[in-house]
């Protein structure tokens, strides 16, 4: 029996679109660029053990993740390919990225030299180099940049596979931004070059693509945009959608008016009215912050969401869907399909990337692959 075989909520998740998605970013890019895949956070939620093995036979070879206990877990699923972490190496730990052959993202002069120690300066170990140009979070800022362009020995003996760094305002083309941080890291890869000869460069998110094959370098490293995310907000997604939830009304109720539903009395029907309780909460990831903003769809109609979202259940009020529509054990479509995942993060004040992060373990998973569907194995 797969797991959560009696859950009142399903979530699907299309392999083949996240491969599709991945591809589509790829023909985007300049010749000779090349696209990564960001699988940090379990895939964005959406499981990792199913999604690297995707990416990897639609053609992926480079793939990043946030932490080490990410990339050991990965390694443990891809026994080829490059895997890239961002948080880089400790002095603790600076092994285990030896062990696994994972290749550490350096953030600062200290992670370069706890690597080049772990090198002893035989080449033997590769990296990737960051540099902050305005983000302000990882990488090397401009005065360690600078130290590090007049101090070339400091990473003697390393394979610097590429220099890096992140957008910050990508997703608003118009940002200026943009420019500055492309500027600032152009300057930067031309500093450095003055004494070492760096192999290649990276700087696109999935946003960073669509600014243009300037911002493409050698490796783009797209993330959301895989998981049908739109990197492009003020414009039309390019990108195919590639969750779906769907939930299963658990009971109708007629209620007066007057009547109110839901924690704290935070709606109160003003007619008489037919609510349907779907079992889906806040710990399966439906966000609070949805309650009373956002809405469902039952056969394509859409209804709202009333009442406070809680720990296992959201209401509907249906009140003007026929009866034949709106019984225990029918079908609602939360996210995906008509209601797509940026629109339900805009309802509920937040972003796609945390609703996808935030999805919980008790639906029923199946996976889409090769045209099939089958249900997830943990």
């Amino acid at each position: 029996m797969s797991p959560n075989a009696f859950a009142g909520a399903q979530l699907t998740i299309d392999l083949d679109a996240i491969s599709a998605n991945w591809r589509a970013l790829g023909a985007r890019l300049k010749n000779g660029a090349r696209a990564a895949a960001v699988v940090k956070a379990n895939a964005y939620g959406l499981g990792i053990s199913a999604v690297a093995p995707a990416l990897y036979d639609a053609g992926c070879r480079a793939f990043f993740v946030a932490s080490l206990d990410e990339g050991i877990a990965l390694r443990s699923i891809l026994p080829d390919g490059q895997i890239y972490v961002f948080f880089g190496p400790t002095p603790k730990d600076a092994a285990e990225y030896s062990r696994h052959r994972l290749i550490p993202v350096l953030n600062d002069l200290g992670q370069i030299e706890t690597w080049r120690a772990r090198s002893r300066g035989d080449g033997g170990e590769k990296a990737v180099l960051q540099v902050d140009t305005g983000m302000s979070r990882l990488g090397l800022p401009p005065d360690e940049v600078a130290r590090l362009a007049v101090e070339p020995e400091r990473v003697a003996g390393l394979d610097i596979v590429y220099v890096m760094s992140h957008l910050a305002c990508a997703e608003n083309s118009g940002h200026a931004m943009n420019g500055q941080q492309l500027e600032e890291f152009s300057k930067a890869l031309k500093s450095l070059e003055t004494g070492s000869a760096f192999a290649a460069a990276s700087l696109a998110n999935s946003s960073g693509i669509f600014l243009g094959p300037g911002y493409h370098f050698d490796l783009v490293r797209p993330g959301a945009a895989l998981y049908g995310i739109n990197p492009t907000p003020d414009k039309p997604n390019p990108m195919t959608e590639v969750v779906r939830l769907q939930g299963k009304i658990q009971q109708v109720r007629s209620v007066d008016s007057s009547r109110s539903v839901g924690y704290g009395a935070a709606h109160v029907v003003t007619r008489p009215s037919r609510i349907a309780t779907v079992p889906v909460g806040y710990a399966d990831g439906y966000l609070r912050s949805a309650s009373n903003q956002a809405s469902a769809h039952v056969r394509g109609v859409r209804v709202p969401i009333i009442g406070r979202v809680s720990m296992d259940m959201i209401t509907l009020d249906v009140t003007d869907l026929p009866a034949e529509f709106v019984h225990p054990g029918a079908t609602v479509d939360l996210i995906g399909g008509p209601y797509s995942i940026d629109a339900f993060a805009a309802d509920a004040g937040t972003i796609g990337y945390e609703i996808l992060t935030s999805l919980g373990l008790r639906f029923r998973r199946r996976y889409i692959e090769n045209g099939e569907v089958r249900e997830a194995a943990e």
